[in-house]
């Protein structure tokens, strides 16, 4: 008789198929990550609406392109709330301290002294930071820059406080992304023109890079998941944060080589069956 093989684990894999991103097609990179996930896991795709329903018929949630949570704040917070509850396992874990938590890591950073753009979120904290043309100010609670504008400093003093951050505008030469899987790097990509941020190409970091990028996974304290680091350039060379993306940051898998793209996909399959055995 025939040994009967070890059932494979069920994933739901939450993507919104339909989201539209500027100059990039977030569906055609899931389509196709799911399509080599499948070689060795169970798999369905559902809408971040629709995960909080069907969740408990998984072995965990895998949350991929499912854009910003601003467009379905209370299914979110309802799905984080039940899967906390009855300990499902999502990936990445829902104890993330980036953007899946909101800005406040940005503030946080900055009083701990990290390299990151210096932000404050009081008007009593305009003073600690540095003189710039012009300054940013965004949602606390904002992805894709819904909400972003510039202003002088001389507004500054107008804005309401509590639910915006402010920053100075960085005049930087270029941005560039780290891409990391639980603690291990994968691949670098960087937007050579700032006014084109969407067009990327394959960026080869130094050393130095690589260690400016491992201070804030290190920070993050995820054991596991997808996450990436996005920094610019500054006039002075220095690197600075702008986002630590860890709840479903895009991959540009399409904008790396095909060798890369592989050894991506087999590191997210190994995290995710040592994460099931966690």
């Amino acid at each position: 008789m025939s040994a009967v093989p070890a059932a494979r684990p069920r994933l739901l894999y939450v993507t919104d198929l339909a989201y539209p991103a500027r100059g990039r097609r977030y569906c055609d990179e899931d389509i196709a990550l799911t399509a080599r996930l499948r070689e060795r896991f169970d798999l369905a795709l559902c809408h971040p609406r629709d995960a909080a329903a069907l969740m408990d018929a998984f072995d965990a949630v895998v949350v991929r392109n499912s854009g910003p949570v601003l467009h379905y704040r209370e299914a979110h917070e309802d799905f984080r709330a039940r899967a906390l509850a009855h300990g499902t396992r999502v990936y990445n874990p829902l104890h993330g301290r980036g953007d899946m938590a909101g800005k406040q890591y940005l503030l946080d950073l900055t009083a701990a002294g990290f390299p990151v753009i210096p932000t404050v979120d009081r008007a009593a904290d305009l003073g600690r930071l540095p003189e710039a043309r012009q300054y940013a100010v965004k949602p606390k609670a904002g992805a894709d820059s819904i909400g972003l504008e510039f202003v002088p400093y001389e507004r500054l003093a107008e804005l309401t406080y509590g639910e915006v951050l402010v920053q100075p505008r960085i005049d930087f030469r270029y941005e560039v992304s780290f891409y990391f899987v639980d603690d291990r790097f994968q691949y670098a990509l960087h937007a050579p023109d700032p006014e084109r941020r969407w067009v990327l190409e394959p960026y080869e970091p130094t050393a130095a890079d690589l260690d400016f990028a491992r201070r804030f996974i290190a920070w993050n304290t995820l054991d596991h998941g997808i996450q990436r680091v996005d920094a610019c350039r500054a006039p002075d060379g220095e690197l600075l944060l702008v986002e630590l993306e860890d709840l479903n940051p895009y991959l540009s898998l399409d904008r790396v080589p095909e060798e890369v793209r592989e050894r991506f996909v087999d590191a997210m399959a190994d995290s995710l069956h040592a994460f099931l055995k966690a």
